[in-house]
């Protein structure tokens, strides 16, 4: 079935020299054309010489440009779903408005995905208007939340993230357009705090902070911004190879292959998981380039500086939303889950996970998959990553200790879960890409659903430790993505400022000082 477009036409003759859909094309040229504007933007309309008003003006207007060339009238969504969360917030108030603007913007990108997969363009891997709508969602539930914890919770009752993320007045309507609608994130995101992107606009995200030798708070500031230009190079270079890589690789290495009649039939076990590996490595790139690509745009128009290692050199992954050597390196299904997609892994920690009453891991499993979209390939591989999740905790917690004495079993043991965990990535997510029921069911049959019975009889062997009750609720059972972004989001020691003029700044560092220790 042909892919049809929405958006502008314009570059048609490019698509057809580069025999690509032309909405994607459109998606590519447009990211091109916003780096070149971020590095305008940091160039000439620099927080040093430009009010926030102009910024914030110019940064939404931009945005609604290329969402407008790319989507056409589809566009529109992104300004009525933000601007019915806005009045939501508005009205509500901010006891409850958290909870009322994720049921409606949860809902209203859910019936807008339900609309695009079985009325217009079913199992197209097409550029598509929810895709954007996806990241708005994400900001607009995380703010809902950061007011609601700033302006009605009480101080004690917050996490340290929660505190530091914490809003404590409520935006006004050009500051949230501008949050959602960036030209920077508007078609690829990633998600950043709201406080991090209003720092970055007024001219407040390269304070730093660091702490002296006794533990007391020593705060410097830089007189000159840092360079972005070797961390976009060096990210621009990724995005290059990742594409080159799609194009030529990706294309001979199908996913489908795997559900092919003949292959299953003639392919001994090794040389189908092994295919089966390589296929989904191959399926990556794309990603790799797409999120790379975002990250570069923002870190060129000075958005996404982190600070400094302790080695002086500057840190601009600051809303970075993957790390491939990690990635490809991977010896768990938690390590795996910790770099890749990282700010929707923290969103979901953060709006879900961390606020669950009960089961908070089968629940964001569940949010994520709604959130992913209405395709039963992706339930199928949520329902599946909650087995692996928790088979992959129950085997870590148990046997891992047993090989990490003897540098040569550590050595083999890793080996051994590197294997293991790709090949169980890999089964895991299978259907995400062959998106129906039937593929992904004839996949897994065809496997005799081996990984999900695996899975099973080691929950069964294997016991998971108890959490404890109370304060150390969220503590002691940590969801796949937990500890590492956790010590990650509290070191962005840079990220958080006052939205307040009443919050002072003092207190603000305090708060930071006090994250940093945990």
């Amino acid at each position: 079935m042909a892919t049809s477009t929405t958006g502008s036409t314009l570059l048609q003759p490019l698509s057809n020299a580069v025999r690509l859909p032309v909405d994607q094309v459109n998606f590519v040229v447009c990211q091109l054309f916003a780096l070149l504007a971020a590095i305008w933007f940091r160039t000439y309309l620099h927080s040093s010489k430009t009010s926030p008003f102009i910024r914030h003006v110019v940064a939404t207007l931009l945005g609604l440009y290329l969402a407008l060339f790319c989507f056409g009238w589809y566009a529109l969504h992104f300004v009525i779903q933000s601007g019915i969360s806005y009045y939501i917030m508005i009205i509500i108030g901010v006891e409850n408005m958290h909870k009322y603007c994720f049921v409606f913007a949860l809902g209203y990108l859910t019936v807008c995905q339900i609309t695009r997969v079985y009325i217009f363009d079913y199992g197209q891997y097409s550029a598509d208007f929810s895709g954007p709508m996806m990241i708005i969602t994400q900001k607009i539930t995380s703010l809902a939340f950061e007011i609601h914890d700033g302006m009605f919770r009480k101080n004690e009752d917050l996490t340290p993230s929660q505190r530091c993320l914490a809003v404590r007045r409520m935006p006004s309507l050009l500051e949230y357009l501008s949050y959602n609608c960036n030209f920077m994130g508007i078609l690829a995101g990633p998600l950043c705090s709201y406080k991090d992107y209003i720092n970055f606009i007024e001219g407040r995200s390269y304070q730093l902070q660091q702490s002296e030798a006794n533990g007391k708070e020593d705060t410097k500031y830089e007189q000159t911004d840092p360079s972005p230009n070797i961390a976009v190079a060096q990210k621009l270079l990724i995005c290059g190879l990742s594409l080159l890589f799609h194009m030529t690789i990706t294309k001979t290495l199908p996913v489908e292959y795997n559900i092919d009649e003949n292959f299953r039939a003639t392919a001994s076990w090794p040389v189908r998981f092994f295919y089966l590996y390589v296929s989904l490595m191959a399926a990556r790139p794309k990603y790799y380039f797409a999120w790379t690509l975002a990250d570069a745009i923002n870190n060129a128009a000075g958005f996404g500086f982190r600070g400094y290692d302790k080695n002086g050199v500057t840190r601009w992954d600051l809303i970075s939303n993957l790390r491939i050597q990690q990635i490809e390196s991977s010896t768990s299904f938690k390590m795996f889950l910790d770099n890749w997609n990282i700010q929707t892994a923290l969103w979901l920690k953060r709006v879900c996970y961390e606020r669950a009453t009960f089961s908070p891991t089968i629940q964001t499993f569940i949010l994520s998959a709604i959130w992913h979209g209405v395709y039963p390939g992706y339930y199928l591989t949520f329902l599946t990553g909650v087995l692996m999740t928790l088979a992959a905790r129950a085997i870590r917690n148990n046997i891992r200790h047993y090989f990490v004495e003897s540098p040569t079993v550590k050595l083999c043991y890793d080996i051994v879960t590197w294997m293991t965990t790709q090949v169980a990535i890999s089964y895991t997510v299978v259907p995400f890409v062959l998106l129906s029921v039937k593929p992904s069911l004839t996949f897994y049959s065809s496997c005799y659903f081996c990984l999900h019975i695996a899975s099973i009889l080691v929950l069964l062997v294997f016991p998971l430790k108890r959490t404890q009750k109370g304060s150390k609720k969220h503590e002691s059972i940590q969801p796949v993505w937990s500890k590492k972004l956790e010590e990650e989001n509290l070191l962005q020691k840079n990220s958080y400022s006052t939205t307040n003029n009443s919050f002072s700044q003092k207190e603000e560092i305090t708060c930071r000082y006090q994250a940093l220790k945990q």
